[in-house]
C-alpha cells in the first residue's frame, strides 16, 4: 500500500493535526506559506494528492480512491482523528473522506468547491499540457511558450509550470501524472461526491469573485452536510489562500479555535 508524500510543520505540537489536500495540477508547495504559519500553532501536514507532486501515480482516480489514500495516511502515521482542509479537487477529497470515515475527522473545511458535480471545464488546460512535447523543449522558457499558445493567463501558466522537474533521463517533465488526470478526468470533476451524510461541524469558504460554490448551492451541501457554515473571502477568486491569504487564515484558525 503506497502513502501519499507530505511535508509536516509543528510535528512537535501534540494538538489536533491539520490535513491540507491542493486542487487539480497542484501540489503541496502551493500551501507551503500557510503551513508553515500555521504550523506554529497546530501540527500541519501538507499532502500531494495521488497523481500529483512527490506522490505515486495510479491508474484510478476516483472520489473514494482520494478518501481512502486519506485513511491509509492517517492510518500510517498512527492518527485517530484530524482536521481536514481541501481546495477544489481536494475539497471532493476530504468531503468523501468525511462521508465515508466520519469517525475520523475532527472538523471539515472545504475550499471553494461543492459536493456537486462540475461540467468539464479543463479542455484548454489539458490540451495545453499534452501539447508539450518533452522531446523537443529544453526549458522551463521553452515550455511556458507552448502552454501561452493555449492559455492567457499568465498566472495559470506559472502555477502550471512549478510542476516541471527534470527526470533520470535528463528531460523536464510533468510531477503530475497527466496520463490518468485526463483519461479519468470525468470521474472526479464531472461526478458528483457519493451520496452520504457527514454530521460533524464542517466550514465551506467560497472566494467572492468566484462562481464554484454558488447561494443555490447551500441547500444541496446542507443534505450532506447538515452543520456546514458558510463563509466568503472578500477579495479572492478561486485561489482563495493565495488571493486573500491574511483574511483566509483567519477564518480558519477562528474555525479551528486557534488564537
Amino acid at each position: 500500500m503506497e502513502i501519499l508524500n507530505s511535508k509536516i510543520f509543528g510535528e512537535n505540537l501534540s494538538s489536533t493535526p491539520l490535513l491540507v489536500f491542493h486542487g487539480l495540477f497542484g501540489m503541496l508547495d502551493n500551501w507551503g506559506s500557510f503551513g508553515k504559519d500555521l504550523g506554529e500553532f497546530i501540527p500541519v501536514h501538507l499532502l500531494d494528492l495521488r497523481n500529483h507532486g512527490r506522490s505515486f501515480h495510479s491508474e484510478n482516480m476516483s472520489h473514494d480512491d482520494l478518501a481512502d489514500d486519506i485513511a491509509n495516511y492517517m492510518n500510517h502515521y498512527g492518527m485517530e482523528k484530524a482536521f481536514v482542509l481541501g481546495h477544489s479537487l481536494g475539497g471532493k477529497a476530504v468531503m468523501q473522506f468525511a462521508i465515508k470515515y466520519p469517525e475520523k475527522v475532527e472538523k471539515l473545511i472545504v475550499v471553494d468547491i461543492s459536493p456537486k458535480a462540475y461540467p468539464p471545464h479543463h479542455q484548454g488546460i489539458i490540451k495545453a499540457l499534452e501539447t508539450v512535447d518533452f522531446n523537443t523543449v529544453g526549458s522551463r522558457n521553452d515550455v511556458e511558450a507552448v502552454l501561452s499558445q493555449y492559455i492567457p493567463e499568465r498566472s495559470t501558466i506559472q502555477f502550471l509550470t512549478k510542476n516541471l522537474y527534470w527526470d533520470e533521463n535528463k528531460k523536464l517533465n510533468w510531477r503530475f501524472n497527466l496520463k490518468t488526470l485526463s483519461e479519468k478526468y470525468n470521474e472526479f470533476v464531472s461526478n458528483a461526491i457519493k451520496y452520504g451524510v457527514f454530521d460533524g461541524e464542517a466550514l465551506f469558504i467560497a472566494g467572492e469573485k468566484s462562481n464554484y460554490i454558488l447561494p443555490q448551492d447551500h441547500f444541496a451541501i446542507k443534505q450532506q452536510f447538515p452543520k456546514a457554515q458558510f463563509v466568503t473571502v472578500k477579495n479572492a477568486a478561486h485561489w482563495v489562500q493565495a488571493d486573500n491569504p491574511v483574511d483566509f487564515m483567519t477564518v480558519v484558525k477562528d474555525f479551528l479555535q486557534i488564537n
